[in-house]
């Protein structure tokens, strides 16, 4: 399958790697490809640039956002939460009647707040939308005959593509996925089971991306509590 992953961070790297190892035809799309691999210090995350991770990952092309998503079957969003609606709005042709996997979480970095959380690397960012509104339905809204399936978005990417990296090996733990459109999700899970995915939870329509964005406050206690990767395996 063509699949554009939209992002060059972190998670964007993951799927990207996992994507061309199972024998997808992938493409990376970033604002302005020369500007990406101009860099040379390291993200805000500590990721090494971008150039460097692209010489030990041959095969996987570059290319704006727009022509990334155009020459795409599917795409998959890992554009920062407080920027991704509007880039991807500038997309409503090249996505339009595409499957699109939103993993992104709306944060506000270095929030200006009264009662800042303290982390490990820095303050804990604030999250908006939340409670009445996601960014999942948010892109939604914007791109009507964009087939959006909030999912990935509970767990860090690195563990996406590759379940079986916590607990006892065996992957056995839950994915949770929401969207309007039945055959998008089932893309969604075919995908996961590709990963290695055995335990996928349809949560629903796109209002349960609420719930999965929010959650990432507690993910990032549970990780700091643990101080490591993990799983969450919901007991029905």
């Amino acid at each position: 399958m063509k699949i554009a992953v939209l992002g060059t961070g972190g998670g964007g790297r993951a799927h990207a790697a996992k994507l061309h190892e199972l024998g997808h035809q992938v493409t990376v799309g970033t604002r302005d490809p020369e500007a990406t691999l101009a860099r040379t210090e390291p993200d805000m995350m500590g990721n090494p640039p971008y150039r460097q991770w692209l010489a030990d990952h041959p095969g996987i092309p570059l290319a704006t956002f727009a022509d990334a998503a155009a020459a795409a079957e599917l795409v998959i969003n890992g554009i920062d939460g407080h920027n991704a609606v509007r880039a991807l709005t500038a997309l409503a042709d090249q996505l339009a009647g595409k499957v699109l996997v939103d993993y992104a979480v709306p944060f506000i970095y270095n929030p200006d707040t009264e009662h800042p959380w303290p982390t490990p690397w820095g303050v804990m960012p604030r999250l908006d939308p939340v409670d009445i509104d996601s960014l999942g339905e948010q892109i939604q809204r914007a791109l009507p005959d964009v087939k959006v399936v909030k999912a990935f978005v509970t767990q860090e990417q690195d563990t996406v593509v590759s379940p079986r990296a916590v607990g006892d090996g065996d992957g056995d733990h839950t994915m949770f996925i929401a969207g309007n459109d039945a055959d998008a999700k089932q893309a969604v899970t075919q995908l996961l089971k590709n990963y290695g995915w055995s335990d996928i939870l349809d949560l629903g329509d796109l209002h349960a991306a609420r719930g999965m964005e929010m959650y990432a406050h507690m993910h990032s206690a549970i990780g700091f509590a643990l101080g490591g990767h993990f799983g969450i395996k919901v007991i029905r």
